[in-house]
């Protein structure tokens, strides 16, 4: 491919069409000036239409009126330049201004409020390969529940009537040149959705400078960063809660028929309506709702059969003849020290703690984590069918390969030009070689962080040993006999609170590193970020978890000869196993941070909307009714999804890995979901700024981040129930020495050295597989034998039935598969046609578009 170098000088008009707008001649003029004035308008000569068109994108900037004469003056002299600057260009680009501003005696505020001519929209329309229909077609909407209720004849109470449902389109690439044979060409105020001006609007802001382009002066983005402007961001449709008179004349807004049907939570029973969904927030949000309802419901029968066998474990406790020994065994049982100056304990004051591990740890978990592995796979593919059936209805499917533009930040600073191969349009470029170097530099930053995450680990095992040498010590018999367990909980407390320290700090640090790496699009740089933040996340979350499953108790020696971690005795596992702290572990970590999650998306929206209202009131105006772009000024702005789709695949994670430590997570997160739901979509729809629609074909990396923890959780849960659990000693046992597992609590506990012995004048025991004098006995090595056996078996069974159950299920479905075929016969049909009319008549112009609609197929 031929490159060039980018041209260096810097440009301020953005667009050069034939149009009054391009070449008006229009000034913002001073922004000081229009504060005095109180309120100025810059209008252009309208185009195309004779109604006013509607404002598409509200900027604002506050400014105190009280000093003056601050330390701070050429700081705000600067950002008052820029500010003016860009403001201008956006006149140069065809914009129509209007400025609004509210004051008193300390304080401004100052809208601006942005319209886009028809001139301006086709350009532009044209420019991002933006589809527009072409003919309407009738919902086709479906949910499998419901069809499958319909042929019981079973009543769905899921189902609800939701008004003004959108249609479905064949569409395609917008050409201003055949604007006659698009949908709804004859009103150009209806023409152009609220969505797609305000992508529209939000292209032209991403790329209008205020200074020179390559220093990185330009676009809104960085304009708000550098405080020129507080907020910039498209009006909501009126306001969420409708007036009961209003809305008999005049029907709801589509942000009412949102909140009455979607976004208030005694709708939490009900379907979403994502096409509803998709017609005012955009494919992105759309498909972000769509997975996490379909991921909930799929939890349902995780969630049933993760429950009942818990229940079985309850059972079992009462009638499991090895714990009942170990219950019942008085002084049989004289127990080595849990630390050098601890005192030597009877087995039997750890009966509770054996009874507790006893939920978790029994033949259950091994089916339940089979059929948690098989419900992964499953739940991805079809989750895949379900994405490629809304990315074909969506008219998304080939969104990724063919629409989707540069970034503005990367078209600005790329040093060179290269042809796109696929477009065959000349676009910037950033060198391959620069941008793996960069990357690699990236992951040398992410390496420290993760051991930044193994020495805060480390602290917390030392802590917890620490801690319960403390607590052993203690008059109190009570606090004597659970010092491992207060350590241990204590401990997980720690670990939560530098795991959420540590993620606040590292997603701030990716993101800078994510934008120097220069990615072109959009969903490259996200995909990026999101790969580091994750691997970072994902060794904070799991740390804990991993080394309580399978490193703690393994490296601890025996006794006289017990192996230590800076001078300190290393961690054994408790009378009831590992099995049972890690399930509390997992239960602290999981449902801690979903509580805390929750209730920040409850409380902080409100007591941030509350503080907006109370610093701004005084500059709000007097009026009971603010105007709708003060109204939208005081909501919070949206934040985006990426901490909602970490804060599911973490959760997935948890789900998945160590669910044969906890079958009750399904339950937690069944449950978590179901809020999940309802109170993001009450923060979107009610106290959330409107965000800008965004295009998205699916979900992203998210899925291949999926796709990962779905392998290693069978890796995981193999590991567990062979290493960690007393399922295959208790199997060993019944086949080899009793059936009904008598005798097995004393087969499971060595005798302590002479020497041990000797030094103390006291015999005690220990849980190890050991002979007399301290080395592995045969019945350890033919354990590890099959144990290792058993972890090769499971992961190749489990494999081996998710790669058939991946053949047998298509990606895509054969619905959707004929409609594209019927699609690319009706095109090739049309072209046909259309070549022999102009053949024929030589009508060259009125050809229609050659752009096929809903063609390509998911990637």
């Amino acid at each position: 491919m031929l490159r060039g170098q980018a041209r260096e000088e810097d440009s301020v008009v953005l667009i050069d069409m034939a149009s009054p707008e391009a070449g008006n001649g229009c000034s913002y003029g001073s922004t000081a000036q229009a504060s005095e004035a109180g309120k100025q308008q810059v209008v252009p000569s309208r185009v195309g239409s004779s109604a006013k068109p509607p404002i598409d994108f509200v900027l604002v900037w506050e400014e105190d009126l009280r000093n003056q004469e601050n330390p701070t003056k050429d700081k705000t002299d600067t950002h008052e330049v820029w500010r003016e600057t860009f403001l201008e260009n956006l006149c140069l680009a065809g914009l129509k201004i209007d400025q609004h501003d509210v004051q008193d005696e300390a304080a401004a505020v100052h809208y601006i409020l942005l319209r886009a001519p028809w001139a301006v929209l086709c350009y532009y329309a044209e420019d991002l390969r933006l589809k527009l229909p072409l003919q309407e077609l009738p919902n086709q909407a479906s949910n499998w529940s419901a069809t499958l209720l319909e042929w019981l004849g079973i009543p769905n109470i899921l189902l609800e009537h939701v008004p003004d449902t959108p249609p479905e389109y064949y569409s395609c690439q917008f050409k201003a040149s055949k604007l006659q044979w698009f949908l709804g060409s004859d009103n150009q105020d209806t023409f152009f959705t609220s969505t797609k001006r305000h992508q529209i609007l939000f292209e032209i802001l991403a790329k209008t400078p205020y200074g020179h382009e390559k220093k990185g002066l330009f676009g809104i983005d960085q304009l708000l960063a550098e405080g020129v402007f507080s907020a910039a961001f498209p009006l909501h449709d009126g306001p969420f809660s409708a007036v009961p008179e209003s809305s008999q004349v005049l029907g709801l807004t589509q942000r009412q028929v949102l909140f009455q049907h979607w976004a208030r939570w005694g709708k939490w029973n009900k379907y979403q309506p994502l096409d509803h969904v998709r017609r005012y927030f955009g494919e992105k949000v759309a498909l972000y709702f769509a997975w996490l309802g379909f991921y909930t419901g799929w939890l349902l029968p995780a969630a049933v059969v993760g429950t009942v066998v818990f229940l079985v474990g309850c059972f079992l406790v009462f009638s499991d003849i090895p714990t009942q020994e170990l219950c019942h065994s008085s002084d049989s049982f004289d127990m080595c020290p849990l630390c050098s100056d601890c005192s030597f304990w009877l087995l039997s004051s750890a009966c509770t703690l054996a009874q507790a591990g006893r939920l978790f740890d029994h033949g259950g978990t091994v089916f339940f984590s089979l059929f948690m592995a098989l419900w992964a796979v499953l739940l991805l593919e079809y989750w895949k069918r379900k994405n490629a059936t809304l990315a074909y209805r969506w008219d998304c499917s080939d969104y990724e390969d063919i629409e989707e533009r540069p970034r503005p930040q990367f078209a600005a600073t790329a040093p060179m030009t290269a042809l796109n191969p696929i477009t065959g349009e000349d676009e910037p470029y950033f060198p391959e070689k620069n941008r793996v170097r960069r990357m690699l530099a990236g992951s040398v930053v992410l390496l420290m962080m993760v051991a930044v995450v193994i020495m805060c680990l480390v602290s917390v095992i030392l802590y917890r040993a620490v801690m319960a040498i403390i607590v052993s010590r203690s008059d109190n018999a009570f606090l004597s006999a659970w010092a491992s367990r207060i350590a241990s909980l204590t401990g997980s407390v720690v670990n939560l609170v530098f795991i959420l320290i540590l993620s606040k700090v590292y997603v701030l640090l990716a993101q800078v590193l994510t934008r120097w790496e220069m990615h072109r699009t959009q969903t490259e740089f996200e995909d990026a970020f999101t790969l580091k933040v994750f691997i970072f996340q994902f060794v904070n979350f799991y740390a804990s978890p991993v080394y309580l499953a399978f490193f703690k108790g393994r490296f601890v020696g025996y006794p006289g000869n017990y192996h230590t971690l800076f001078g300190i005795r290393n961690e054994e596992c408790p009378a009831g196993g590992c099995l049972s702290e890690l399930a509390q572990e997992l239960l602290v970590i999981m449902v801690g941070k979903q509580i805390i999650n929750n209730v920040q998306e409850v409380l902080v929206p409100k007591l941030k909307g509350c503080w907006q209202k109370f610093s701004r009131g005084k500059k709000a105006g007097t009026g009971t009714h603010p105007a709708p772009w003060e109204a939208d000024y005081e909501l919070l702005p949206c934040e985006g999804l990426f901490h909602e789709y970490l804060e599911m695949v973490l959760q997935f994670g948890f789900v998945t890995i160590f669910v044969a430590a906890c079958p009750l997570a399904p339950l937690f997160a069944l449950l978590n979901n179901w809020v999940e739901i309802r109170l993001d979509a009450r923060k979107f729809v009610c106290e959330y700024r409107r965000p800008v629609a965004e295009r998205a074909q699916d979900i992203g990396i998210w899925f291949h981040i999926l796709t990962g923890l779905t392998h290693l959780a069978v890796i995981s849960n193999a590991f567990l129930l062979a290493f960690s659990s007393d399922f295959l000693p208790r199997v060993y046992y019944s086949w080899t020495r009793a059936p009904d597992l008598h005798g097995f609590l004393n087969f499971t506990l060595a005798r302590a050295p002479p020497t041990f012995t000797s030094a103390h004048n006291r015999t005690c025991r220990y849980r190890a597989f050991r002979d007399d004098d301290g080395h592995y006995s045969p019945t350890y090595w033919t354990l590890l034998a099959i144990r290792l056996a058993f972890v090769i078996v499971f992961e190749h069974v489990v494999f081996s039935i998710g790669r058939f159950l991946d053949l047998l299920v298509p990606d895509i479905p054969e619905s959707v598969e004929i409609k594209v075929k019927r699609e690319y016969y009706l095109a090739k049909q049309a072209l046909a046609e259309n070549e022999a009319l102009l053949g024929a008549t030589g009508a060259k112009d009125d050809q229609p578009p050659s752009s096929e609609p809903s063609l390509g197929l998911p990637a």
